[in-house]
């Protein structure tokens, strides 16, 4: 079961979807979430599935957080800026069907807003920390090329890694089938487990936010960044708990989930 609660129906014109999800570097998942809080966009729905990880967080020893992901929005304020509706969360699917599932879902719920388009936020792990990490590209429709390349990205990826694992590439893939064009923005990270890179979501958002046409301030990004690191080791830590504890449930090994890391 995946469930999305709307708690407002923004009437948006020709938005574009971006994606932020936890992944290496949680470059995403820092970029867009940054973008979000510079802009002031506004959250109207939130989503949670069967197929995160199966227990909630606890805030100051009492209160609990349920995994789940959130939808925001923004207007287009000037000309040239279009509608936005920015997606960020907590994590992604514990299992492949659900990764299916979930962004299924979720195309099903912003086709209804218009989306037609759709920028997805990752990393692309290197085993080196970048002082000057690049920004890598791939598209669903290779006329996007030509349309991107003067914004600092290099559509070279497939030279790189040969595939996009997770929700910043099955966006693209799911959406070019219902006639979305989608890019994939994948900054250069080290890759080491929870090491959030401050640098590469910097880069990134560059790039996003030339294409965008909006201009935020970047001088918190370090603050946002201590933040959200301390997070996602807290989530990370208690993942590894839960996937010991169904490992023991299920009589199965674990090193292969405990493994599991993202491209995108």
């Amino acid at each position: 079961m995946t469930v999305i609660k709307v708690f407002e129906r923004p009437k948006l014109k020709n938005p574009i979807l971006i994606e932020g999800l936890p992944g290496v570097g949680n470059i995403g998942r820092v970029a867009v979430g940054y973008l979000i809080e510079e802009l002031g966009a506004k959250r109207f729905a939130k989503l949670y599935s069967e197929h995160f990880f199966p227990f909630v967080m606890l805030h100051e020893n009492y209160q609990v957080h349920l995994l789940k992901n959130d939808f925001y929005y923004w207007k287009a304020k000037k000309a040239g800026q279009r509608d936005l509706i920015l997606l960020v969360g907590d994590c992604q699917s514990l299992s492949t069907h659900g990764h299916y599932e979930i962004i299924e879902k979720i195309l099903d719920f912003v086709e209804k807003f218009g989306v037609k388009e759709m920028f997805t936020v990752g990393g692309l792990a290197t085993g080196e920390i970048e002082d000057k990490p690049k920004i890598y590209g791939a598209v669903s429709d290779k006329d996007l090329v030509k349309r991107f390349r003067k914004y600092g990205i290099n559509f070279s990826a497939g030279e790189k890694v040969g595939y996009i694992v997770g929700a910043s590439g099955l966006f693209l893939g799911l959406g070019k089938e219902r006639g979305m064009k989608g890019v994939c923005i994948l900054g250069e990270t080290s890759g080491f487990p929870i090491v959030t890179d401050p640098k590469a979501a910097e880069a990134v958002l560059d790039s996003l936010t030339e294409i965008l046409k909006i201009k935020i301030d970047m001088s918190k990004l370090e603050q946002r960044v201590s933040e959200m690191e301390k997070f996602m080791k807290k989530i990370e830590s208690l993942q590894k708990k839960a996937l010991m504890q169904i490992s023991k449930e299920e009589k199965a090994p674990v090193e292969g989930k405990e493994q599991l890391r993202y491209i995108g």
